[in-house]
């Protein structure tokens, strides 16, 4: 099968690679998926860099552990383990190996059954695959931990992210008033995908905002607790989910301690929280697509062996939804999102 290994910690024009690797078996629990599409997250990128580098502790210290990067996927299922009862050979499915093994990108990953589900039957891969890990973030983040209701206000800095824009939807979706920070070029995006009021960053100070907010997500930038705070009502939540930070060693986790101290004698909560895929959440995604509360926005999608430039877009912080690669050979028809160009360019001259 044709996938894109790594050979150490760095810039993935040097550390990525495009090789043919004899097909993966699965073994009990498992389920083979021939992979259609796959997306990159920002922890695809971290991973790659090794940045923080405390994170090399969890993943490996001179390398990392494993031999194919990539988490997020949709394609449909080849073999299944004999234990496996949830889905069968033929299956549409999206999924995540977010920190199980990885391989997504790759024309055939296998994954444990706990992280994989059928996905709504008229949804394409690459839609589909931007999902698992982006929206089971938003997900968790605002119903487990901003138990978000009818009538809250709510916050999201970097509302046009991959995160971002469903969280933007999911919010919505909970009866929350949302509203949406992004640059001027993306307020539009946002306001599409349900935002009722909309805060250009480039523009003003987003900490001097008047409004105060039942929660307060922040997906981008490198803003502290106690000046995000301030946007709190008295006994209102901040979550600090940016890995934006200059500080390779340990990343946002100074902003994020720093944070918690602070919020110690009050009656405000900062918190932020590592996403733990399941598949029972991928299901409600499932259900929340299948019925149009949720729709993926693709910021492009490119072939697998522009994957460098796919993950350096990714980095660059910039992006519009979620940035897509098509893995296999499956004929969809043209549409927007096909390889752009210039990215597809900068691919090739880095390698």
């Amino acid at each position: 099968m044709h996938a894109i290994t790594i050979s150490g910690y760095g810039h993935p024009a040097d550390v990525l690679r495009p090789v043919d690797l004899p097909d993966p078996t699965v073994t009990i629990d498992e389920v083979l998926v021939r992979v259609e599409a796959a997306s990159i997250n920002p922890a695809d990128w971290h991973l790659i860099r090794g940045i923080p580098r405390i994170a090399r502790l969890a993943v490996g210290l001179r390398r990392p552990g494993f031999a194919v990067p990539g988490s997020d996927f949709a394609g449909t299922v080849e073999a299944i383990g004999p234990g496996v009862t949830t889905v069968r050979p033929g299956d549409a499915v999206f999924g995540t190996t977010f920190m199980a093994g990885f391989g997504a990108f790759a024309e055939r990953v296998v994954v444990p059954e706990r992280l994989v589900a059928r996905r709504p039957a008229d949804l394409r891969a690459d839609a589909a695959s931007a999902v698992p890990l982006a929206a089971t973030t938003a997900l968790q983040a605002l119903r487990d931990h901003g138990h978000v209701g009818p009538g809250d206000q709510v916050m999201i800095i970097g509302a046009s992210g991959g995160v971002g824009a469903f969280a933007v939807q999911i919010a919505t979706h909970l009866g929350a008033e949302v509203t949406g920070v992004a640059s001027g070029a993306n307020l539009e995006l946002v306001r599409s995908l349900g935002a009722h009021q909309l805060l250009d960053y480039t523009a003003s100070d987003i900490t001097q905002h008047a409004e105060r907010f039942d929660l307060v997500v922040q997906l981008a930038g490198t803003h502290s607790a106690s000046q995000l705070r301030r946007l709190l009502t008295p006994d209102g939540t901040l979550l600090q989910l940016s890995g934006d930070a200059t500080n390779q060693w340990f990343g946002p986790m100074g902003r994020v301690i720093r944070g918690r101290l602070a919020a110690i004698r009050s009656d405000q909560t900062v918190t932020t929280f590592t996403v733990q895929p399941t598949r029972d959440d991928l299901v409600v995604l499932a259900e929340l697509l299948e019925t149009g509360v949720v729709r993926p926005h693709l910021d492009r999608v490119v072939g697998i062996d522009d994957v460098a430039a796919a993950i350096e877009r990714v980095e660059s912080g910039h992006t519009r939804g979620k940035v897509v690669l098509r893995v296999g050979s499956v004929a969809e028809g043209p549409r927007r999102a096909e390889v752009d160009p210039s990215l597809a360019r900068q691919s090739r001259t880095a390698r």
